[in-house]
């Protein structure tokens, strides 16, 4: 990979500066791992990446941190606003602190892991890949949920899974309420051996028996009637 580690002051730079020093490094393969100094919570830092690279953050982002990626390796050292790795395709986006809403959103692979707690509409219409929160989550997480696994350490406010389709969400605290079409189920030996590999891989010591899991209940698939009836009875 070259060079080693790269160190990228953030200060008096533009966002658009720093996104096109991190496309090139990606680019051209400079370096193996590049740390990125005073991030002053900036927007949209690390979007848009599609070539493999290691990037740590010293402090806080802001929105949309490390959204539209493939296989990037972001570990920011602090917290994120919303959208964290949004639309993440492959690779692993992890935060020390908490995130705000939409962490994970819409993502399609790879690992998103936010230490902290999380805001509404965590995980929302995910497709794939693995979300693990430490703490909190907020109201509508898992919203649309198609596939993936959703793992929270702490409580979830109302509307836990609403209209989740396909995938799994394992929670350990509480639940306000569940969504729409949302079922607690039981453990099986295959979701513990699950939640230890990615509780292990997270960083986090907590007890996979101690969580509950959700998953669809299948009631939201299909119609009971048909459009022309439906519109029938409308009328």
């Amino acid at each position: 990979m070259g060079e080693g580690v790269k160190t990228f002051d953030c200060e008096g730079r533009s966002t658009r500066e720093i996104n096109m020093f991190l496309k090139e490094a990606a680019s051209r393969g400079m370096e193996a791992e590049v740390i990125l100094l005073n991030p002053d919570s900036r927007h949209n830092l690390a979007v848009g990446l599609t070539t493999p690279l290691t990037i740590r953050i010293e402090g806080h982002v802001g929105y949309y941190c490390a959204g539209l990626c493939e296989g990037v390796a972001v570990d920011v050292k602090g917290g994120a606003g919303w959208g964290l790795g949004e639309n993440l395709m492959a690779g692993r986006v992890q935060i020390a602190g908490s995130a705000g809403s939409a962490a994970g959103a819409t993502m399609r692979g790879g690992t998103v892991i936010v230490g902290g707690d999380a805001g509404a509409r965590c995980g929302v219409a995910m497709k794939g890949g693995t979300l693990v929160v430490g703490g909190d989550v907020g109201y509508m997480t898992g919203f649309m949920m198609q596939k993936g696994v959703m793992i929270v350490g702490g409580n979830a406010g109302e509307a836990l899974g609403d209209s989740l389709y396909e995938g799994k969400i394992y929670i350990r605290g509480s639940i306000d309420a569940l969504g729409s079409d949302a079922i607690q189920t039981d453990l099986t030996e295959a979701d513990i051996t699950l939640l230890s590999e990615a509780l292990t891989d997270a960083g986090m010591d907590m007890v996979p028996a101690d969580f509950k899991k959700i998953v669809s209940g299948k009631k939201l698939y299909n119609f009971d009637k048909t459009e022309k009836e439906i519109w029938k009875t409308a009328l």
